[in-house]
């Protein structure tokens, strides 16, 4: 393991003086969360930070996305993303900054709102980053894009950034970059080469029925009956027609039909999620759902076709393996054994529609937020998943240190790998 060229240790030297307001950044973007699409706060809030950096600012992007953009003399252009939205989740997380927001969401309805997946560690990052990269620009020569993205969690907010222009904004990209946090000690960073996070589709599938009265079976065509065996049949997608070398998971998250014990109603509706980890096995496993559930609804004599809608879909997060493979080594001279191989995850994320519209190379990374200690005795306990809270969970709250400075010493190293390389 080599150490940091003296490029990186010129940059990052200035880490305490970012810390000074980039805690107290932190605590305010928790405390004031905003859901996808509405994250207006949080971009003026960045819009102001890029300024005061010497970033040329574009705003408005797909809603209420922002970008700045660092030119500093010929050489690489690095895009760096960040996601800025939070989730209807209500905090209880007994900090003294935790939200007590509630907002209106798409369906108007008023939900409690809170950063339960981190992405406010990502914004503060990220603009922790961007400072260091200004201030520390005598010592890197090219081009810093960050992007701070909204609507990650309804999965079309990159898509939205760029179908409004985001590539006619850029130079010419390289690379790119993103992380996310996670239920590991803080300090850790961890890679993986390849699928790291999985497609996601969701499918909301609509069966019908003849509605009737509970006493007269024989009149009614039972859509709660037709849903339990799609439901059933399902299970075996996964278990017997993909092959075991393959990963996929395929959930039924909800079913609804009926309001009485004894009516029996005249449709029913499930929505589907699944994960996979390659195009070819995600055109089978939906191919293999509207199969199933077409030929149940046929076995049952449903009146009418089923109906099939997909909502909330991922793209594959697919690490390119060189990038990677250089980014881990920037890691490793800078973090050293806290740099560590992550395995593939079933969560997923939209990031990969910028590079994948921009026609660039990417890597997306993870880093640790647990306290280090209460992970230490969860997992000599055996009690990790039962101790540790998960993302998207109420209890979810990354210690600021040293998460903080690992996400943004990560930036910049990463971006420093193209822009400095020793």
């Amino acid at each position: 393991m080599s150490p940091p060229g003296p490029a990186t240790a010129a940059v990052l030297g200035g880490l305490d003086q970012v810390r000074r307001w980039q805690e107290n950044l932190y605590r305010r973007l928790h405390q004031h969360p905003e859901l996808s699409h509405q994250e207006n706060r949080t971009a003026r809030a960045v819009t102001e930070r890029l300024i005061a950096c010497g970033y040329q600012v574009h705003d408005g992007i797909g809603g209420t996305g922002v970008v700045g953009i660092l030119r500093n003399g010929p050489g690489p252009t690095v895009l760096l993303r960040a996601d800025m939205d939070a989730l209807p989740v209500r905090e209880d997380t007994g900090l003294d900054y935790a939200s007590t927001v509630l907002a209106t969401d798409a369906d108007g309805n008023q939900v409690p709102v809170m950063h339960a997946c981190g992405h406010d560690v990502h914004v503060t990052a990220l603009l922790g980053a961007a400072q260091l990269l200004a201030d520390g620009a005598e010592h890197w020569a090219g081009t810093v894009v960050a992007v701070f993205q909204p609507a990650e969690e309804t999965a079309d907010g990159a898509r939205a950034m760029v179908d409004d222009g985001l590539a006619a904004l850029l130079p010419a990209v390289d690379v790119a970059f993103a992380q996310h946090v996670l239920p590991l000690p803080a300090g850790l960073i961890g890679v993986h080469a390849g699928p790291f996070m999985a497609a996601a589709d969701s499918i909301r599938v609509t069966v019908r029925g003849r509605g009737g009265h509970g006493s007269m079976p024989q009149a009614t065509i039972d859509p709660v009956v037709l849903a339990a065996m799609i439901i059933v049949r399902l299970q075996t997608v996964v278990s017997r027609e993909i092959a075991p070398s393959e990963t996929a998971v395929l959930t039924v998250g909800s079913v609804q039909a009926g309001s009485k014990s004894n009516v029996i109603p005249d449709r029913a509706v499930l929505l589907l999620n699944i994960r996979t980890y390659s195009e070819q096995t995600r055109a089978a496993v939906l191919a293999a759902i509207r199969r199933i559930v077409s030929a149940e609804c046929a076995a049952a004599g449903s009146p009418k076709d089923p109906e099939f809608e997909m909502f909330d879909r991922f793209p594959l997060t697919d690490n390119d393996v060189e990038t990677t493979g250089r980014v881990r080594g920037a890691f490793e001279a800078v973090f050293g054994d806290r740099c560590r191989e992550l395995p593939q995850g079933a969560g997923s994320e939209d990031f990969s529609a910028i590079p994948s519209a921009l026609d660039v190379p990417y890597s997306y990374w993870g880093i640790g937020g647990a306290d280090p200690e209460a992970f230490r005795q969860a997992l000599e306990h055996g009690r990790v998943d039962e101790d540790i809270p998960v993302n998207h969970s109420p209890h979810f709250a990354p210690v600021v240190q040293p998460t903080l400075d690992t996400a943004t010493q990560a930036l910049v190293v990463a971006a420093l790998a193209w822009l400095a390389p020793s």
